[in-house]
């Protein structure tokens, strides 16, 4: 009598799902590409007249590295979309390799260490101050630790590191859209609250904006890595 042997699927040759079964990463692309075009024209410019941010007083290089923080920033925002597509990375990892390597040497780094020159600098007060500098740090920290945990070929850590990182990169984003409802909330109650003073009513939606983006995408980040994959069907193997 033949003894039937029961064969099992080995999971790496199961074909992956599609690139559009992710319905996630369009919107994300269309997100960023929108950002980056409302965001990059005035400092493409190079005319600091256009500078959304005001020049801070003592520091006359501030519009140059605030451009450069932009341009480079841009680069790890492009960058973070092509490295969290998992088709890309699962269809061609060559390219995800040479994308990543851009996302932290033509991207965060360079934008990061901008960022802190820029961000200890801030005009929007001392609040905002100490939050861009800690956001700088940490984003240049997660991303030097899953660069060397990939580097390293401990995957997992490198996975960790790189979710913290592309959630800062992406915090910006979130920035932008806490600023103008923080405009609108407060703005009532600058007589009262703020004593009638522009100043420290431009400070305030400086420091809820920068921390508010900071904070998101801390938390955002951790769900993600606490997150429990879906339970399989009973009967599934």
């Amino acid at each position: 009598m033949a003894v039937r042997t029961e064969v099992r699927p080995n999971p790496r040759t199961t074909v992956p799902k599609a690139w559009w079964r992710r319905p996630w990463i369009g919107p994300l692309a269309l997100l960023v590409l929108a950002f980056l075009s409302f965001s990059l024209p005035p400092y493409l410019a190079l005319d600091p007249a256009r500078s959304r941010v005001p020049q801070p007083d003592g520091f006359p290089a501030h519009y140059w590295f605030l451009v450069g923080h932009v341009i480079f920033g841009s680069i790890a925002m492009i960058g973070a979309v092509l490295q969290i597509w998992p088709w890309l990375r699962r269809t061609h990892p060559v390219i995800h390799r040479y994308t990543g390597r851009a996302y932290v040497f033509a991207g965060v780094l360079p934008s990061g260490l901008m960022a802190l020159t820029i961000g200890s600098q801030s005009p929007f007060g001392p609040v905002t101050r100490v939050s861009d500098v800690l956001g700088a740090i940490l984003w240049i920290g997660c991303t030097i630790a899953g660069w060397r945990a990939v580097r390293e070929r401990r995957f997992g850590d490198h996975r960790k590191w790189m979710i913290r990182s592309v959630m800062l990169t992406f915090s910006i984003i979130v920035n932008r859209v806490i600023s103008p409802i923080a405009m609108i909330v407060l703005e009532p109650q600058i007589p009262t609250t703020f004593g009638g003073s522009e100043l420290a009513y431009g400070q305030s939606i400086g420091a809820l904006s920068s921390w508010g983006g900071l904070a998101f995408a801390l938390i955002v980040s951790q769900l993600i890595l606490e997150r429990r994959p879906a339970k399989k069907p009973a009967g599934a193997r």
